[in-house]
């Protein structure tokens, strides 16, 4: 999982406020996007709407972005940020998601303590020292804090028009938000798969780890990075295991490391990425 080990190799590499400082993101992103797709090479702005919200979970008011495409009711999907949180290169991963088909609500992981973004990109979160900073608020991660932010998060989304009643709904993590996609499906019946790519936590020693919890009837899509891998390489094997009497559990390691996924990060790889991404629709496509 994303750990200072990762953020002293990250700060080792080009990648930082020197060279891709506030703003760079924006660039990059429309350069990683696969211009192939259709959707994405939109230049219609009136394609996406996307409008900031909040609402109460028990514990505060959880803030996020809602992404919808037209009139049409869609299945919603809960996408968890990673540990430098709502930023542009989620932004980006979320427009991207809606413009495939989804209602998509962005979320705010840590609305116990701040709203909204707090770093502009990977380098800022490296550089103003984010992992210290978020320590205290990622202590406040439980199973138990996951499981109600998925359903109040789930519960928002079937009250929205622009999201489809009748289908299920998603959740997807990644880096230390994996668990709470997994999660999902225990959270709330209405969460009918969880996607984890390079997501930490998945198998511990907790009798609610996330292995422990996976329902029978949902979907799981968990994508291991090649570095998570080697550091933990019984994972993969006891998560398929677990899986192996759910509807669908597919589990596989990337030829990519920790943060492969995502655009802003020193180890974003674009072919893995994709690959992720065309198994990440799949797996909606069967669960929603």
């Amino acid at each position: 999982m994303c750990n200072e080990r990762h953020l002293e190799r990250w700060g080792k590499m080009e990648l930082n406020r020197r060279t891709f400082g506030a703003g760079a993101i924006a660039g990059m992103a429309a350069a990683c996007a696969p211009m192939e797709d259709d959707t994405m090479a939109s230049a219609d702005p009136r394609a996406v709407s996307m409008r900031e919200v909040s609402f109460p979970t028990g514990e505060g008011t959880l803030d996020g972005e809602f992404y919808t495409v037209g009139d049409t009711a869609r299945p919603g999907v809960i996408f968890w940020p990673d540990i430098a949180g709502i930023r542009p290169a989620k932004r980006e991963m979320a427009t991207r998601l809606a413009k495939a088909g989804y209602a998509v609500l962005l979320a705010n992981p840590y609305y116990r303590d701040v709203a909204g973004q707090q770093f502009e990109d990977f380098a800022s979160f490296a550089a103003a020292g984010g992992f210290q900073k978020v320590r205290p608020w990622r202590s406040k991660f439980t199973a138990e804090t996951k499981r109600r932010d998925n359903a109040a998060a789930a519960g928002w989304l079937m009250e929205q028009a622009e999201v489809a009643k009748n289908r299920g709904i998603g959740v997807q993590g990644y880096c230390m938000t994996g668990g709470h996609a997994l999660y999902g499906p225990w959270s709330e019946d209405w969460i009918t798969a969880g996607a984890s790519f390079h997501g930490g936590g998945l198998v511990t020693d907790s009798e609610t780890s996330p292995h422990r919890i996976l329902q029978d009837d949902a979907h799981y899509l968990v994508a291991i990075s090649q570095d998570d891998d080697a550091e933990a390489p019984t994972h993969a094997g006891i998560l398929r295991e677990a899986g192996k009497d759910t509807a669908g559990a597919e589990v596989e390691v990337y030829a990519a490391d920790h943060g492969f996924c995502v655009l802003d990060s020193p180890s974003y790889n674009r072919d893995e990425a994709e690959r992720a991404w065309a198994r990440l629709l799949a797996t909606y496509e069967e669960a929603l």
